[in-house]
């Protein structure tokens, strides 16, 4: 079986709509390795968007999915509980940060998370409107779409997105936005538009994944945490992608000493399995009448089996450590390129979710031409790179914290060859 053969399959089978960034199909894959249907070996630095952060097919994921499997795969927990749900919920209340009694909903998908969280602090406030910031991505869905600053593709096409939702620029240093201007935009707009006293809730990123892998600066973090307490607004923090061992931490929010109200989760948190959360203070999360909360696949046994053994193995294998040492390599290596690529403008991340910034040699717009180059002689060359940024000229890497050491330095070769090769193209 070729690639091109089911690549033609695909454009007969499914939507335009869904997005693909190579024609490569995979047949099978380990920890950091995966192998197409022709018997291609790739590098694996996109780790499924940061969802195998553990790896593929850890051994003690997939050793608990069998167990699991052997005993049942689904009753819906609304009808007959398991024990492991309630076990690994009582393991997010204590790990999520905040100092303070918490409790924990699971549902399937990281917008469904994000979703249920607006639920939750709408029911808890009495109130409807929610910020979000520019460049953020909260997912697909309506409230998502809405909650997401970018329109292209996310919104493009899809008709009014839903009301009482408001964006104010994400501060980045390299694009002239400073926490000053973020604040000073929120409290015009709390002047021009929009009582405080009206706002459920603010959702921020503590580092933007789509929009480009920008780290919130502290300084914005302990602002909106005095006026969310100001205001009785509930704090979100959207940790879609930057949980569970990938900053650093277990989650980004403890790098800033401040806890929100209302954690969100998805993609690492089962390994590969779908299960997504929200965790958040109890009087909060209690708001919401039985009934209104949940699903009929949340919190699927299988997933739940995952999300246990991948915490085990992210204490047992130490791998909040290890995305930092990993991370510091990889920082190492972009900054040694870096000097001899004037293209690279930036190189930025906690932990293991860095990336690095494209612009034009002279650096007066966004390079986003040169970027998906990288991307493409990487990919022919054996290395899997994802790109990111509102403008594209970001390039993310989010290899499994898990990846041996001989493997990354393989990668990070191809990713220089790849980036020479660019720019002479």
């Amino acid at each position: 079986m070729l690639n091109a053969e089911i690549a033609e399959r695909r454009t007969g089978a499914i939507s335009q709509g869904v997005g693909m960034m190579t024609q490569v199909y995979a047949d099978h894959a380990k920890n950091s390795e995966v192998w197409d249907v022709e018997g291609n070996r790739y590098i694996d630095f996109a780790a499924g968007i940061a969802v195998v952060n553990t790896g593929h097919c850890h051994p003690k994921v997939m050793q608990a999915v069998s167990d699991q499997i052997g005993k049942f795969t689904h009753t819906c927990h609304q009808v007959l509980p398991y024990e492991n749900y309630i076990r690994l919920a009582e393991r997010l209340n204590e790990k999520v940060p905040g100092d303070f009694a918490k409790k924990t909903v699971f549902v399937t998908t990281g917008a469904e998370a994000v979703e249920n969280a607006i639920k939750v602090a709408r029911i808890h406030t009495g109130r409807s409107a929610v910020i979000a910031f520019g460049g953020a991505f909260h997912g697909r869905t309506f409230m998502g779409m809405s909650l997401t600053g970018k329109v292209a593709p996310y919104k493009k096409g899809f008709g009014a997105m839903m009301p009482d939702v408001y964006h104010i620029p994400f501060p980045i240093d390299l694009h002239g936005i400073s926490t000053e201007d973020a604040m000073a935009s929120l409290r015009m707009l709390f002047k021009s538009d929009l009582d405080p006293e009206r706002v459920a809730a603010i959702i921020i990123e503590p580092v933007q994944g789509e929009g480009g892998f920008y780290p919130a600066p502290a300084e914005l973090m302990r602002d909106l945490r005095k006026l969310c307490d100001d205001h009785g607004i509930v704090m979100i923090a959207d940790e879609v992608q930057t949980g569970f061992a990938r900053t650093g931490h277990l989650f980004a929010m403890e790098g800033y000493g401040i806890a929100a109200d209302i954690t969100t989760m998805a993609k690492g948190l089962a390994g590969g399995l779908p299960l997504a959360a929200l965790t958040g203070r109890a009087d909060i999360m209690d708001a919401a009448q039985p009934g209104g909360l949940g699903g009929t696949y949340g919190g699927n046994p299988l997933g739940i089996a995952a999300s246990n053994a991948v915490l085990d193995v992210i204490e047992e294998e130490d791998l909040c450590n290890r995305a930092n040492e990993l991370g510091s390599r990889l920082k190492q290596r972009l900054e040694s390129i870096r000097a001899n690529t004037p293209e690279m403008v930036d190189v930025r991340g906690p932990g293991f979710m860095i990336a690095a910034e494209f612009n034009t040699a002279d650096g007066s717009a966004p390079n986003a031409d040169m970027t998906n180059r990288i991307r493409m002689e990487a990919l022919k060359r054996g290395l899997i790179l994802l790109t990111c940024g509102i403008y594209g000229n970001v390039i993310r890497f989010l290899a499994p914290i898990t990846i041996q050491d001989d493997i990354l330095a393989e990668g990070l070769d191809i990713l220089e060859e790849s980036i020479a090769a660019a720019r002479t193209a």
